[in-house]
């Protein structure tokens, strides 16, 4: 049996290195618009409670206007749809950073549900692209880990580039405005790239359900069991926050997180060279067991040093999970609604990331950072418990293509 491809081989295919990067790239502002928003919001002398309302406009309307918005793409293609999405998104941020510090906060938060509801799913793109991009099995799973890896490196940099030194440095308006130039840079790079403009969606399924992509109920089991893990990385990040506090220090949230960011890092560079699975349902079942169990070790940290480790081996297993998840969704898919099933989990992941830091929050403030810790990791086993449950329908006995 031959060994998986390398991660050199995967960008040495045509076309990968440069759509990977400029979708990357499009990418970025995503990291960083929240604390943005939250500090332009501060420097017109509203609250961190108003802040929090505008960000939430903003995460609320994307959960719900992504799965849409990918529809179209797989009704019209994808770089017509995303240059007009980027270019009606950005024209919100950057009014966010124009209007005197007057402005009332509801239209504030309108500016922001405007943007996140017409921001371009670059990320359901870039996945729908790897099935033509790296036609390999072995090759689109280390595909799919590079992605997931690099995602990481992207959540550090966009924060610490665009609010720790931009927005530092200059304005939280700028920062919003460079937000908005990297959106339409990034988005018109990754739309002019041959991969992207040769895209045609699939023919639609002949029975066309208003329920579109989640006509599928394999894809609903993914949904379900991804939400609950966006779920505990909400709880994870709130808890983290409330620890470095309770160490006395809030700044070390920063480092923590980012020691959790490393983890994922590496084990998707890992998990890049385990190869595609020919049963990924198990796989992505056994990922999920054992992020429930890592994050079970963090309650037990002693000390900012210990959780910081325990973060990394907890990180460890996120991004081989996703890589082998996303893997799946080709062959569980509707035909035709591949760009929307994307984007159905990636809204299932941020809704789940603010329930759990709801739940989160709740419990840490009438207890301690360990009891959101303890609901993280109670939150991957529910997942676990979702997947296991939806077995059949994601082909448990037999190969995802085959049960497909």
């Amino acid at each position: 049996m031959a060994p998986p491809p390398s991660l050199l081989f995967v960008l040495h295919l045509p076309d990968v290195t440069r759509t990977l990067v400029a979708s990357l790239l499009g990418r970025l502002p995503y990291t960083a618009i929240g604390l943005l928003m939250i500090l332009r919001v501060r420097e017109m002398g509203g609250s961190y409670a108003e802040g929090g309302l505008v960000v939430a406009s903003f995460s609320l309307a994307l959960a719900v206007g992504s799965p849409f918005v990918g529809r179209l793409v797989d009704r019209r293609g994808q770089s017509r749809v995303l240059v007009l999405c980027a270019a009606a998104a950005s024209l919100p941020l950057a009014a966010m950073a124009l209007v005197p510090d007057a402005t009332p906060i509801a239209a504030l938060a309108a500016l922001a549900a405007l943007s996140g509801l017409l921001h371009p799913p670059l990320s359901g793109c870039m996945r729908a692209l790897w099935s033509t991009l790296v036609p390999d099995d072995d090759a689109r799973h280390a595909a799919f880990a590079l992605e997931a890896s690099a995602l990481e490196v992207t959540f550090v940099v966009g924060p610490v580039v665009l609010a720790g030194g931009l927005a530092v440095a200059t304005s939280p308006g700028v920062g919003l405005v460079a937000c908005a130039l990297l959106l339409v840079g990034g988005t018109v790079a990754f739309a002019t790239t041959p991969s992207s403009r040769r895209w045609r969606p699939a023919p639609r399924a002949g029975d066309r359900s208003i329920a579109g992509a989640l006509a599928s109920p394999a894809l609903v089991v993914l949904l379900v069991g991804v939400t609950f893990m966006g779920a505990s990385f909400g709880a994870i990040e709130l808890a983290v926050t409330a620890f470095a506090e309770e160490e006395g220090s809030r700044g070390l949230a920063g480092p923590l997180l980012g020691a959790w960011a490393v983890g994922s890092l590496l084990g998707g560079l890992v998990a890049a060279r385990s190869g595609a699975s020919s049963r990924p349902a198990r796989r992505v079942l056994a990922l999920l067991v054992a992020t429930a169990a890592a994050d079970a070790v963090l309650m037990a940290a002693p000390s900012p040093w210990t959780l910081a480790l325990a973060l990394v081996l907890a990180g460890c297993f996120i991004a081989p999970a996703f890589a082998t998840l996303y893997g799946m969704v080709p062959d569980l898919a509707r035909a035709g609604t591949l760009t929307e099933s994307y984007t159905w989990l990636t809204t299932g992941i941020s809704i789940g990331v603010a329930a759990g830091s709801a739940l989160s929050g709740a419990l840490v403030a009438t207890g301690s950072s360990r009891s959101g810790l303890a609901v993280a990791a109670g939150l991957v086993a529910l997942g676990a418990l979702s997947l296991a449950g939806g077995r059949r329908r994601l082909g448990w006995g037999a190969s995802v293509a085959a049960a497909a």
